[in-house]
């Protein structure tokens, strides 16, 4: 049984709209493609019967492991988090003192990760850098390539 997981309201919609998805939608597919292949003759020599009965075990452990994942999850309370510091959920603008660009990324949980729209890993070496800085702190990360350091502009929740 896996452990609890923080999630955003996002988040954990999405978890539920995937869980919906495969108990609607592809559940009665594999059923159907079962009944199809079993109207098809000889069980014992039926490739697709076999194929569609292993592809409703995956389909089957998949919404268990969902199911486990959902029933364990803990919604973050926006309106407890402090403002004044990066947490999770923080949207962070800051300064790479490096070259003087700004960037701008939200610290969610490790699952809603997407770089693409700006959203980074709480467990990531750039967010642990800025877990609990304040506007105007100087966060130093230790990154492979050496060490970032990054001026904390602005803190939000959106």
């Amino acid at each position: 049984m896996s452990g609890i997981k923080y999630y955003s309201q996002e988040g954990l919609q999405q978890l539920k709209d995937k869980l919906q998805n495969m108990i609607a939608v592809e559940r009665p597919a594999i059923i159907a493609a079962i009944a199809e292949a079993r109207d098809k003759g000889d069980l014992s020599e039926n490739a697709e019967y076999d194929a569609a009965k292993d592809a409703q075990g995956h389909l089957e452990a998949k919404i268990a492991k969902l199911q486990a994942l959902i029933s364990n999850a803990r919604l973050l309370d926006e309106s407890k988090l402090d403002l004044s510091k990066v947490l999770l959920l923080s949207k962070v603008e800051f300064i790479n003192l490096a070259n003087n660009q700004t960037q701008v990324y939200e610290v969610v949980p490790e699952s809603e990760s997407n770089l693409r729209e700006g959203k980074i890993s709480v467990t990531s070496p750039i967010a642990k850098g800025l877990l609990g800085k304040r506007v105007g702190d100087v966060a130093e990360i230790h990154v492979p390539a050496g060490v970032m350091k990054f001026q904390i502009t602005k803190i939000t929740r959106d």
